[in-house]
């Protein structure tokens, strides 16, 4: 079954992301007088990868918990990373946000391209500026309002969760605003890292977790981010 889920899922994107690409292009170009922030752009590619892709196959369940905990305004949202399947999973906050990720997807026919179209911010693993490509732009975002949503770890982590890097915690404590933990549970089983084979079956959950206001950080990013991985320590450990 993992092979006829798997095809399915892969020709049904396949097929749909012209067409979501072609939309969001005439959405971006139409709307930006507007809407500069491309925050309608950001509405049309979660409803599409969450409501549709992630729910492509019926023996998959996805939950999205504690959304009343989501502040309003910029913030910085730090996910664990178990798949790719954390993008779709993630799209189901259904807030505003721009999300970090490695240079590379920028270049992937149409995924990469609405990447660029929405102002996601491109970083280069392991090189000497990464901090700066990573602090830069989302100072930017931060400081017109919106949100931006690292994954900590860098990379998928292959079970336990890997150690965390300080640059989301950096930012927040520069920039003043909250760090909102967010927790991803199902999509290892769902699929392995980059795929291609997909489970027929898997519960995914994406809970939000309490908010930390920056008056409650002390001053060092590394001891922050510690924080912040306990957080998800434990809570791994209470669902098993």
């Amino acid at each position: 079954m993992r092979y006829v889920v798997s095809l399915w899922f892969f020709a049904l994107f396949l097929v749909t992301a012209p067409l979501l690409f072609t939309l969001g292009a005439v959405l971006f170009v139409v709307a930006y007088p507007l809407d500069p922030n491309r925050q309608w752009l950001h509405v049309l590619v979660c409803r599409w990868c969450y409501g549709l892709w992630l729910h492509a196959s019926p023996g998959w369940r996805v939950r999205v918990e504690g959304r009343e905990l989501l502040p309003q305004g910029p913030c910085v949202y730090v996910v664990n990373h178990q798949s790719f399947a954390d993008i779709l999973a993630v799209m189901g906050l259904f807030t505003p946000y721009k999300f970090v990720a490695k240079a590379s997807l920028f270049r992937t026919p149409l995924v990469g391209w609405m990447m660029t179209l929405l102002g996601y911010v491109p970083i280069v693993r392991g090189s000497s500026t990464s901090m700066e490509q990573l602090l830069g732009p989302c100072r930017r975002w931060l400081r017109k309002g919106i949100p931006v949503l690292i994954f900590p770890e860098g990379t998928y982590s292959p079970g336990e969760l890997l150690p965390f890097k300080r640059g989301a915690f950096q930012l927040a404590l520069e920039e003043h605003v909250p760090v909102v933990p967010v927790l991803v549970r199902g999509t290892r089983e769902l699929v392995d890292g980059d795929g291609p084979w997909m489970s027929p079956r898997a519960t995914v959950t994406v809970q939000v977790m309490p908010a930390l206001p920056p008056e409650t950080f002390g001053p060092d990013s590394a001891a922050l981010a510690t924080r912040v991985r306990e957080q998800f320590v434990e809570a791994l450990a209470r669902v098993g």
